[in-house]
C-alpha cells in the first residue's frame, strides 16, 4: 500500500493508522515516517469522529514502538515459572520446541488438550480478535469462549431488537435529553463527548446514572448513583411511571412493540417506592427522571457495558431497552439507544475463523474460568497441558486471577505466549514470540463505537524479529503440517477478504478508497436524518422491539456464536425484564456483609488500556498508584485517613492499594480501576477479588458484584496516586 501523501522531504512519508485498541473510539491515525523511523502519531483531522486528536494513552503512540523493554526476539524460560528469567532463542529453535511439545500433547491427550487463550488486545480484523481461531480449529484444540466484555450486554441487545446499530454516536449533537447510564465517556468514549458538547451547546440536559461520581458524572447535570447491581430496579421504576402517568406513546407500542401487556402487568409492583429501597435512590428522583425522559423529543441513552457486570445486569439493559420503545423515543432523530454499533459491519467472520473445522463436540472453556480449569476445578478431559496466549493478559484482566497464577506454575503446563512485552502472563511463559505494534503491520479496523471502516498501513519495518500475528500463526500452520490455502495468505491478502465487499452497507467502499482517505462511512444514512426504527423495522423474528421472549434460551452473542456456532446452553431466559438481585450485597446476604460489608466496582483507569500502557513509566505516573476510593464514613470506621496503604480482600484474594476518602463514592462502596500489572503492585490487583461467575445472559463477567473488607496497613503512604483528575482534552494534531 503506497504511503498517502508525496514526501514533504526526500526522508518524510505518512501513512494511514487505525487504533489497535479495544476502545469504542477506533481512532484514525496518521503516521509520519522518516527514513525508516517512526517519529510522530497523531489523529487523522479528517475524520469525523477522531477529529486530529488522540487520547491520553496514545498522545505518544510512537514513542511505545521504541520502548527499550519490547520484546524483540522469541524467547525461551530460563528459571522458574513466574520468575520473568528468559534468555533468547531462534525462531526456528522456538518453532521447533512449539512442534515438539505440541505433537506429543496431541499423540498422548488429543489435540483438546491445547487451549488458546485470546481478546481484543488488538481490534483489528487481520490481527486482533480471531486471527488464530482458524488455526486451532484446523488443529482440533479446545475453542476459548471470548466473553470479557459486551457479551451479556449484547445478548441482551440482540433479543430485543435485533443486529442493528440503531442509534448513530453522531446523532448526540441534534439530542435534547441525554442519558449516559453506565459508562464514563471522558476515559473511556472521549470521542464521542464532543457531540454532547455540541448536544448540550443547543439546550440539551446531560443526566449520567453511575455509582460514583466518575469524571463524566462530575460534568453531568444530573448525577443519580444508585447502589451496584440496581440499574434493573431503577430502569423497572422508571417502566412503571410510564405505564401508571400515561407517558406511553401507545401508537408506537401497538404497531412495534411485542410484550406491552406482559410487561404491564410484571411493572406494576415496581413503583418508585419498591426501587427506592433497592436502589438507594429516592422515588421522587426516579419519577422526575421517567417524566423527563418520556416528555423530551430526541431524547437519546447511551449504555455502557458496566452495566452487564451483576447477576442481574443483563435483565436490566432489556429494561433499560425497553424505555425508548415504550415513549415512542426512535421515532426521533437522536431518539433511542446507543449500544455498540458494529452489527451491521459486513465483516467475513466465517471465512477468517473457519468454524466449520470445527469438529463436532469439541469442548469450550469460558477465558473467565480459565483459572478452574487450569487447577482441575472443572473436570476436563482431557486437562489442559497447553495454552497459547496472544491478545489478551489474563493473569490481570479474568476473574479469579490468583488461580490462574497457580495454574500457570504448573510444571506439566506447557505456554505460548505472543506479546510485545513480558506481561504478568507471559512471566509464566516456556515460549515467548515476539509481536508487533500497529506501525509495523497492514490491518483492516472496524468499530463498537462508531460506523467507520479505518485502514492501518504498514508504515515501517518491523523491528528485531518481531511478527505481526497472522505472521506467527502463518509460521505455526507450516510448522504443524496445516497447508491449508487459509494459511498462506499475507496480510494484506487478509484484508482484502476480510470484508464483504457486495453488502449494500459498504457500496462505494472499497479498498482504493481506503488508500485514498484511510477510512470510510457505512452507507447507513446520515447523523441528522437517521431513525432507522421510526416505522419499526427491527431486525428481530416479529419485526417489532421484542420485550417479551419466547422459549428463549442464554447462548453467547455474535460475534462470539457466530464463529463457534455453539449449543445453546439450555438455561432458559426470563420472557420479561425484570430486576435480579446481585450475587452479593449487604442487603440480600447480611451474614457475608459481617465480614465483607462494602460493594466494590473497578471502572477503566483513565491512562491505561485495559492492561496496555500499565507497565509504561510515563503512564504509570500519570495514572498513579493503585487507589481505592472511599466515602468519609467507610473510612472513618476502619481508622484509615487518606493516604494510607490498605488492603481490599474477600473471600476470593486480595490487593493492596492507596487509601483516598472522598465523597465521590457512597458509604458502603469502593471504588479502584482495573488494569494495574500484579508485577508493580505490592500483592495482587482488582480482579484478586472478583469471583468467577458470570452474569445473567452470555456468560458475561460479574466484576462488580462481589463484597469486600478494606483493612487499615500502615500509616501515610508517601506514594502519589491519582484521583481522578480533571478531564484532560484531547491532544491536537
Amino acid at each position: 500500500m503506497p504511503a498517502i501523501n508525496p514526501a514533504t522531504t526526500a526522508n518524510k512519508k505518512e501513512f494511514f493508522g487505525g487504533c489497535p485498541h479495544d476502545c469504542p473510539d477506533t481512532c484514525a491515525m496518521l503516521y509520519t515516517v522518516e527514513g525508516d523511523k517512526l517519529i510522530n502519531v497523531r489523529g487523522n483531522p479528517k475524520h469525523p469522529i477522531t477529529r486530529g486528536g488522540l487520547c491520553v494513552k496514545l498522545n505518544d503512540y510512537s514513542d511505545r514502538h521504541y520502548n527499550a523493554d519490547r520484546v524483540l526476539y522469541p524467547l525461551k524460560r530460563n528459571g522458574p515459572k513466574g520468575s520473568r528469567a528468559f534468555v533468547r532463542i531462534s525462531w526456528d529453535r522456538a518453532l521447533a520446541e512449539i512442534k515438539d511439545r505440541w505433537t506429543k500433547i496431541i499423540s498422548s491427550d488429543g489435540a483438546e488438550a491445547i487451549m488458546p487463550v485470546s481478546y481484543l488486545g488488538n481490534e483489528g480484523l487481520v490481527q486482533g480478535l480471531t486471527v488464530g481461531d482458524a488455526f486451532f480449529n484446523r488443529l482440533g484444540a479446545t475453542v476459548c469462549e471470548k466473553t470479557y466484555c459486551a457479551s451479556g450486554s449484547s445478548t441482551a441487545w440482540l433479543l430485543s431488537v435485533g443486529p442493528t446499530n440503531a442509534l448513530d454516536p453522531e446523532s448526540f449533537a441534534y439530542s435534547k435529553y441525554i442519558i449516559i447510564w453506565g459508562c464514563n465517556t471522558l476515559s473511556t468514549n472521549l470521542h464521542h463527548w464532543p457531540f454532547i458538547v455540541q448536544a448540550r451547546e443547543n439546550g440539551a440536559k446531560l443526566v449520567v446514572i453511575d455509582p460514583y461520581r466518575s469524571r463524566t458524572a462530575k460534568q453531568a447535570d444530573w448525577h443519580i448513583a444508585p447502589k451496584p447491581g440496581t440499574d434493573g430496579a431503577l430502569a423497572m421504576a422508571m417502566i412503571q411511571t410510564l405505564i401508571a402517568e400515561n407517558l406511553v406513546d401507545h401508537d408506537y407500542v401497538d404497531k412495534y412493540v411485542l410484550g406491552f401487556p406482559e410487561l404491564k402487568e410484571r411493572a406494576a409492583t415496581c413503583t418508585p417506592e419498591w426501587a427506592e429501597k433497592i436502589s438507594g435512590i429516592p422515588a421522587d428522583d426516579i419519577r422526575k427522571l421517567a417524566r423527563e425522559y418520556a416528555t423530551s423529543r430526541n431524547a437519546s441513552i447511551r449504555i455502557g457495558v458496566a452495566l452487564e457486570r451483576t447477576a442481574g445486569g443483563t435483565q436490566a439493559i432489556r429494561a433499560v431497552i425497553a424505555i425508548p420503545a415504550l415513549t415512542g423515543a426512535w421515532k426521533d432523530v437522536a431518539g433511542g439507544i446507543y449500544q455498540a454499533p458494529l452489527w451491521e459491519f459486513p465483516v467475513n467472520f466465517g471465512a477468517i475463523c473457519r468454524p466449520d473445522w470445527i469438529k463436532p463436540g469439541t469442548r469450550v472453556v469460558n477465558l473467565l474460568k480459565l483459572g478452574e480449569a487450569l487447577l482441575g476445578e472443572t473436570k476436563l478431559d482431557p486437562p489442559i497441558k497447553s495454552l497459547m496466549v496472544y491478545n489478551t493478559n489474563p493473569v490481570t484482566q479474568a476473574m479469579d486471577v490468583d488461580k490462574i497464577v497457580k495454574g500457570l506454575q504448573r510444571d506439566d503446563l506447557f505456554t505460548v505466549v505472543a506479546d510485545q512485552f513480558i506481561s504478568d502472563t507471559a512471566a509464566y511463559a516456556d515460549i515467548i514470540l515476539p509481536a508487533t505494534m500497529a506501525a509495523e503491520h497492514d490491518d483492516l479496523m472496524f468499530s463498537w463505537g462508531h460506523y467507520y471502516f479505518t485502514l492501518n498501513q504498514k508504515a515501517i519495518e518491523p523491528p528485531g524479529q518481531t511478527c505481526s500475528n497472522a505472521e506467527i500463526f502463518r509460521r505455526l500452520a507450516k510448522t504443524m503440517g496445516l497447508t491449508d490455502p487459509e494459511f498462506l495468505k499475507s496480510d494484506l491478502e487478509l484484508v482484502e477478504s476480510a470484508v464483504d465487499w457486495t453488502a449494500p452497507q459498504v457500496q462505494g467502499i472499497g479498498m482504493d478508497l481506503l488508500r485514498t482517505q484511510g477510512y470510510a462511512k457505512l452507507n447507513l444514512g446520515a447523523a441528522d436524518t437517521r431513525t432507522p426504527h421510526a416505522e419499526g423495522k427491527f431486525p428481530t423474528p416479529s419485526g417489532k422491539c421484542e420485550i417479551l421472549l419466547t422459549d428463549a434460551k442464554n447462548f453467547v452473542a455474535p460475534p462470539f456464536r457466530q464463529l463457534y456456532n455453539e449449543m445453546q446452553s439450555g438455561e432458559p431466559i426470563d420472557p420479561l425484564p425484570g430486576y435480579t438481585r446481585p450475587y452479593e450485597s449487604a442487603a440480600d446476604e447480611p451474614e457475608l456483609a459481617k465480614l465483607y460489608p462494602l460493594n466494590i466496582i473497578a471502572p477503566k483507569s483513565h491512562a491505561f488500556l485495559n492492561t496496555n500502557y500499565a507497565n509504561e513509566p510515563k503512564k504509570r505516573r500519570m495514572q498513579g498508584d493503585q487507589f481505592v476510593l472511599l466515602s468519609p464514613h467507610d473510612a472513618a470506621e476502619r481508622m484509615i485517613e487518606d493516604g494510607d496503604k490498605v488492603k481490599v480482600y474477600n473471600r476470593t484474594g486480595g490487593f493492596q492499594g492507596v487509601a483516598h476518602i472522598t465523597d465521590d463514592v457512597r458509604a458502603g462502596l469502593v471504588v479502584t480501576t482495573v488494569g494495574y500489572w500484579r508485577t508493580h503492585n505490592e500483592e495482587g490487583t482488582v480482579n484478586s477479588v472478583s469471583a468467577a461467575r458470570f452474569g445473567g445472559m452470555g456468560n458475561c463477567p460479574t466484576f462488580s458484584d462481589n463484597l469486600v473488607q478494606v483493612e487499615r496497613i500502615v500509616g501515610k503512604n508517601a506514594a502519589r496516586s491519582m484521583h481522578e483528575p480533571e478531564p484532560v482534552a484531547l491532544v491536537s494534531a
